[in-house]
């Protein structure tokens, strides 16, 4: 059994280039983000990964990284889940806004809170916190049974829902998650014990 989990943040969104929160908006990948995705595929291709199935959030960034790795390790024919609860972290009143001009109206702290703290949510959307409450159960519900039966599960989504996924998964706090940074078409890989807990972690850089 390899019980593999690997989780892959999609490929730089137009919105990343100028930016921009996104949150719950849907922007397409930029060429630089797919190009990410393409390598992030190619990377995985080179190691000999198969994957038996899929998971990804509502949105197209999301779904689009994912269907270009697929077709690099061609095996598009896997199941995909698509959920709700994959998608990135909601902002709220924030969406659309550069994050420049935030600072400018609102302070440095106040923005840094808003986008690292565990619990402060921006005005009309999520923390981190709201987050973790949306996509630990479809993680304990569908993606760990998954793993833990000895498949193979690659996970296409967002900073902030895998910060969620790598909060629970490397027993993180509320104090030290904050730190933790995933940057766009970067793979994390995990291996599981039967347990559910991490034998191994690798960062797959292109």
């Amino acid at each position: 059994m390899q019980r593999l989990l690997v989780l892959v943040r999609h490929g730089q969104s137009e919105w990343n280039l100028k930016n921009l929160f996104t949150g719950w908006k849907d922007p397409g990948l930029t060429e630089k983000g797919i190009e990410e995705a393409h390598a992030a595929g190619r990377s995985m291709k080179a190691r000999g990964m198969h994957f038996d199935r899929a998971f990804t959030s509502k949105l197209s960034r999301a779904q689009i990284t994912l269907e270009l790795i697929l077709a690099e390790l061609g095996q598009e024919d896997i199941p995909i889940v698509s959920d709700e609860g994959l998608n990135e972290r909601d902002y709220g009143d924030l969406c659309g806004l550069n994050k420049d001009d935030a600072r400018a109206k609102w302070g440095e702290e106040q923005v840094h809170l808003w986008r690292r703290s565990y619990d402060v949510a921006p005005p009309g959307g999520e923390s981190l916190k709201d987050t973790v409450g949306r996509v630990l159960p479809l993680y304990c519900q569908a993606i760990l049974p998954a793993v833990l039966g000895g498949e193979a599960v690659l996970v296409s989504a967002h900073g902030n829902s895998l910060r969620a996924l790598v909060m629970v998964l490397d027993r993180l706090t509320p104090s030290t998650i904050p730190t933790v940074e995933i940057a766009t078409g970067v793979a994390l890989i995990y291996r599981l014990n039967a347990d559910s807990t991490v034998e191994s972690k690798e960062i797959l850089k292109p």
